[in-house]
């Protein structure tokens, strides 16, 4: 294959060289020279990938010496501090070095998928924090489901749970429920106020508070017997604002196994609806195959984030193409936002007492008020994230 290297770039990971094909050569055969380009290299892996809006090829090989990404350098960093978005997350750094950002509010829903090794529980510890260090329980709940036990352990009574740590097959079908009537509810309470989504219901009921004048709506009662008009009532309505929730599960293929027709049509449900209404989903695995991320939680799940996998299908059928199988582990990743191209990111590296560190302050700040329909069905069928609230 002939072509020219027009430039390199060096990053705290990778350094890419990039190629300037010869008139006429396809970018599938530089791809297919992944391995051989490795191998006369003297490098573990090289990924060599179209770099978009340009004519040049992006062939990345990993440095000698790999500077480690620190989690307090993002989270101190301007770009953290001034994301724009609803629920911005750290990723980590891209090749050239400058911190990734993203929107999970924007996302709407994350899947994510990497073998043992590869770094994907500290990318979840990372997107934890990083919400964490940003909200405050009043602004942001969370439901964590960990069939593993183990990994998310370490957040037991935060003040910012809905419920204990989810670790039970069955309990984890009544968490999404719940989710999913939550989202309904939300609904209902959007419509009463004419609000299309979370942010403009949160300020129309803050607003509200603030003139200290509760929110109304005219309900029609019956019609006048005389005139057969119709009679209309105000209706108060005592709303207060909504904190945005994320459900995060640690370990999809546990529960695939053994409820995966019922957690399927769930995931559903809420991936398509409960955007406007604050609800994100964060799904994670080891085993990205067919039968745990399914055609239907795929088409659901936009966004995706691979760390390593072990074969190129597993990396198609996370990414719908190949290249995870190339990366380096510990933390390195692809993303794929739901709209534009890949992007190569080098997530940071978080201590287990770096994480003790930020529960333990939260635990300190406050016990958490949970809510006991997460996890158990209510005797009357019905449910109520308001009524706990209020009541604890």
């Amino acid at each position: 294959v002939k072509g020219e290297i027009t430039a390199v770039r060096t990053g705290p990971v990778v350094t890419m060289y990039e190629l300037e094909p010869a008139p006429g050569i396809k970018a599938s055969r530089v791809i297919g020279l992944a391995e051989d380009i490795a191998r006369n290299m003297s490098a573990i892996s090289a990924r060599v990938s179209p770099i978009p809006g340009r004519t040049v090829m992006g062939i990345e090989l990993p440095n000698q010496d790999r500077q480690v990404v620190m989690l307090k350098e993002l989270a101190a960093c301007t770009a953290f501090a001034d994301a724009k978005g609803n629920l911005p997350i750290i990723l980590g750094k891209d090749i050239a070095g400058e911190p990734i950002i993203a929107d999970l509010a924007a996302m709407p829903h994350l899947l994510v998928a990497g073998t043992t090794g590869s770094g994907k529980s500290v990318g979840l510890n990372v997107i934890l924090l990083s919400l964490l260090y940003r909200f405050t329980p009043g602004e942001l709940r969370l439901i964590l489901i960990d069939p593993k036990v183990l990994e998310l352990k370490t957040y037991d009574d935060i003040p910012h749970l809905l419920s204990p740590v989810v670790t039970e097959p069955a309990k984890s079908v009544r968490a999404l429920k719940w989710a999913v009537e939550e989202m309904e509810r939300r609904y209902r309470m959007m419509s009463a106020i004419s609000s299309r989504n979370i942010t403009s219901f949160n300020e129309k009921v803050s607003a509200a508070i603030a003139k200290g004048k509760p929110l109304g709506r005219r309900v029609q009662t019956g019609f006048d017997p005389e005139t057969g008009e119709q009679l209309f009532e105000e209706e108060q309505l005592d709303y207060q604002p909504l904190p945005q929730i994320v459900l995060i599960v640690d370990e999809l293929a546990d529960l695939m196994v053994t409820i995966g027709k019922e957690i399927e049509v769930l995931i559903q449900r809420l991936s398509q609806k409960s955007r406007a209404a604050g609800i994100h989903l964060i799904m994670a695995t080891q085993r990205p195959s067919v039968d745990v991320i399914t055609g239907v939680i795929k088409a659901n799940l936009p966004t995706r984030i691979s760390f390593k996998v072990t074969s190129r299908i597993d990396s198609r059928t996370i990414l719908g193409e190949q290249g995870a199988e190339q990366l380096l582990g510990k933390g390195d990743m692809l993303y794929k936002p739901n709209t534009g191209a890949m992007v190569r990111v080098h997530g940071p590296f978080v201590s287990d007492e770096e994480v003790e560190a930020v529960a333990d302050f939260w635990r300190s700040q406050g016990a958490p008020a949970y809510v006991d329909a997460v996890t158990e069905e209510p005797e009357d069928g019905g449910f109520g994230f308001e009524d706990d609230m209020t009541a604890s």
